[in-house]
């Protein structure tokens, strides 16, 4: 893959609040600045500032995000604005074929959601290397209070406006602000006086960085702390309108910023809005989304907090993913096809009527996908166009449904079809372009019971949208906590990315597993991590954590077993692919039996590029019995032994502790956060091997602790 051949534009317009920083509600034209001075013949300002991989847009950096570039930092704004940017071209926006993806995003957000699209980018050609400029994602500058290094000067960004310059061609990241005839660092001696420039003939213009603080409130609201407001408590100053005020640090953290009035020689620290009685102190959260340009109506009710520009619970995205796979249910197989005719007919639809004639002849030119259509009887023609014409899911009956989804609801037709045995080496489905080839277990430990090589595949990611403070899936998961893409709430399309690459599908056996976790879940282990499990539930901040049981979110047993096992593979494999562990990453099917699934216990293992081209086969080649036995046995053996052992291997939660892993750390099972699902929670080593060297220890002596290894047999040699 060419360097930054992925990396996706960031543009941002200067917007300039007033004092008051009330967000006018004006959409974002990041190229507004560069087209005007260009009109004008003046030195052309490029308006791009940076650039970044589609996948940081999407799960770290996305619309409501914080981006940190090396002068100021800038907020990716909602879709509204996408919009503006695609109009910019003839061309219709790039869209992502995933019918599976696109029900689950339209159960999520609604139906009126009718594709999924590439970020608004396109690679430059050889030769020309401003082609695509006039693409690019929208942002603004945020915060628009900042501070001057020069003389600690804090103001709006109106008052460094002039100071603004991003006019180097293929240096983005050149963009700054600056103080123009800053005065200096105001110090103090016999009396406050300012440093003076020694050359008289130089003018003084200081760079400017952001205003560090925040205040943000769980219900997804963000705005610029209210520095006048503080410094004055709550009050104006008595001596100016629109006073100066000055940011100074003390080096004993970053929470003991003095913010002063230079008019009243009003001064307050920082600290007072920390923590729970910083709270109290804080004004009334406004309910503003500044990615949206947007004010709740009637405000919010929720507590605010302030926040650092930095702070990693500032941003979660909530995304959801599949790997492309083909249909089986023949009730998707029709909905597919329905959504095809549709697309297709277009206009034509009562032109058309009754008439398969006209309807193939329509079909014929609408595309591959359409006129693969034609070879249906006739018929199956007219069931598609009835089905066509009934009346779609209503948005209560789509919320009912919302209500019984469950995340396990979109792996479950993956793991039906790597069920599947494939008729013959690197077998291909053309529509999803899966590649599979069947593998022999050679001398694989008991207990696995399949092997898979997965040649090709194609996995498709869309953002739904984004929370604060707390992670979308960790306590109150409810429509109401997703802050918006759109300013209407409703959104007619998503982003969305596409990775290709390969992996290795591995299955356990279904009865050893049923009955390894059947002990499990009668074990005082299993007991220790649910109570664990329990206390870090509640101790979540959610004002509707005592509405869902903890045990819903608990997984299961079997879930540990193939969690802690795939990380063990990814550290082994890592360093006989060639592959980074960073890259790659797993995907696991593991929930017990219930009425509407059967039983799962099996891991895909991938590594995936949004290069087209994918990867370049280390990771399948592992797939070989020989090596795959080899592989797994060393993974074996290293899970029996920690650097940190004992410490590790005696790790069972107790009061008061709350973790979410057992014997298990960074020395010898977490990985990257990039490669596991679950942000290395529900790990434990004892599940896999037996530890019975290190199984008691201080604080468990009095636990009788059996031998709940899946590999019981396994012992290192």
């Amino acid at each position: 893959m060419r360097e930054g051949q992925d990396n996706e534009g960031v543009s941002p317009r200067r917007e300039v609040p007033d004092a008051t920083d009330v967000d006018d509600g004006i959409g974002v034209d990041p190229l507004g600045d560069a087209d005007d001075l260009s009109q004008n013949q003046a030195k052309k300002n490029f308006a791009k500032v940076g650039s970044a991989r589609p996948t940081t847009l999407l799960y770290t950096y996305g619309p409501g995000a914080i981006i940190d570039l090396p002068h100021f930092t800038i907020m990716p704004t909602g879709l509204d604005d996408w919009e503006r940017i695609w109009r910019r071209r003839a061309a219709d926006p790039v869209t992502v074929h995933a019918p599976r993806l696109l029900e689950t995003v339209q159960l999520m957000l609604g139906h009126q959601v009718g594709e999924l699209r590439r970020f608004p980018w396109q690679p430059s050609r050889p030769g020309i290397r401003r082609d695509g400029d006039d693409l690019g994602v929208p942002a603004r500058v945020f915060p628009q209070w900042l501070r001057c290094t020069g003389c600690d000067l804090l103001a709006p960004l109106s008052r460094f406006v002039d100071g603004y310059t991003n006019t180097h061609p293929f240096r983005p990241d050149q963009a700054i602000f600056k103080h123009i005839n800053c005065p200096g660092r105001l110090t103090r001696g016999n009396g406050p006086r300012r440093l003076k420039n020694t050359d008289k003939r130089k003018k003084l213009h200081s760079p400017c960085v952001p205003a560090r603080y925040l205040i943000a409130c769980p219900n997804g609201h963000l705005d610029e702390f209210p520095y006048d407001w503080w410094v004055h408590e709550g009050t104006h100053c008595v001596k100016a309108s629109h006073p100066e005020l000055a940011m100074t640090d003390t080096s004993q953290g970053v929470a003991t910023a003095f913010i002063s009035c230079r008019a009243c020689g009003a001064r307050r620290g920082m600290a007072q809005a920390q923590g729970e009685e910083g709270r109290k102190r804080l004004p009334r959260c406004r309910g503003r989304h500044p990615h949206l340009g947007t004010f709740e109506k009637d405000g919010c009710e929720a507590e605010p907090r302030v926040m650092l520009v930095g702070a990693s619970n500032l941003w979660f995205a909530a995304t959801q993913s599949i790997i492309d796979m083909p249909r089986f249910d023949p009730a998707e197989i029709k909905r597919d096809r329905v959504e095809i005719l549709r697309r297709g007919v277009g206009s034509w639809r009562k032109k058309i009527g009754t008439d398969t004639d006209i309807l193939r002849m329509r079909l014929e030119t609408a595309g591959a996908e359409a006129a693969a259509l034609c070879d249906l009887s006739d018929p199956e023609l007219l069931e598609l166009l009835s089905a066509l014409d009934a009346p779609g899911e209503s948005d209560d009956d789509r919320l009912k449904r919302r209500e019984n989804w469950d995340p396990v609801d979109l792996l479950v037709p993956e793991w039906n079809y790597l069920l599947q045995e494939p008729p013959g080496d690197r077998h291909e489905d053309p529509a999803s372009g899966l590649a599979v080839s069947p593998r022999s277990l050679g001398d694989v430990p008991e207990g696995v019971s399949r092997v898979l090589a997965v040649d090709r595949l194609r996995k498709v990611n869309a953002v739904l949208g984004f929370t604060r403070v707390d992670d979308y899936d960790r306590v109150d998961d409810s429509e109401a906590r997703l802050v918006p893409l759109a300013r209407s709430g409703h959104p007619s399309w998503v982003p969305a990315t596409e990775d290709r690459g390969e992996g290795i599908f591995i299955q356990l056996d279904e009865a050893a597993v049923a009955e390894w976790e059947a002990k499990v879940l009668a074990s005082p282990v299993w007991a220790a991590h649910r109570a664990a499990h329990r206390r870090n539930f509640e101790r979540r901040f959610s004002e509707t954590a005592k509405q869902v049981d903890p045990d819903d979110r608990l997984a299961p047993p079997r879930y540990w077993l193939v969690h802690t096992l795939a990380h063990g593979l990814i550290r082994q494999m890592a360093m006989s692919s060639g592959y980074g562990a960073a890259s790659i990453s797993e995907r696991l099917y593991a929930w017990p039996a219930t009425e509407r699934r059967e039983a799962a216990a099996g891991m895909l293992l991938t590594t995936t590029a949004s290069d087209s081209d994918g990867t370049l086969g280390g990771l399948v080649s592992l797939s070989e019995p020989a090596r795959l036995a080899e592989i797994i046995d060393h993974t074996l053996c290293a899970m029996t032994r920690c650097s940190s052992d004992p410490i590790c291997a005696r790790r069972i939660p107790q009061d008061p502790e709350d973790f979410l892993h057992g014997a298990a750390c960074h020395c010898c099972t977490m990985v990257s956060e990039t490669s596991c699902e679950r942000a290395n929670r529900f790990l434990d080593r004892r599940f896999v091997v037996p530890l019975s060297d290190f199984e008691l220890g201080p604080g468990i002596a009095d636990m009788a602790v059996p031998d709940l290894a899946f590999f019981s047999d396994y012992r290192a040699m």
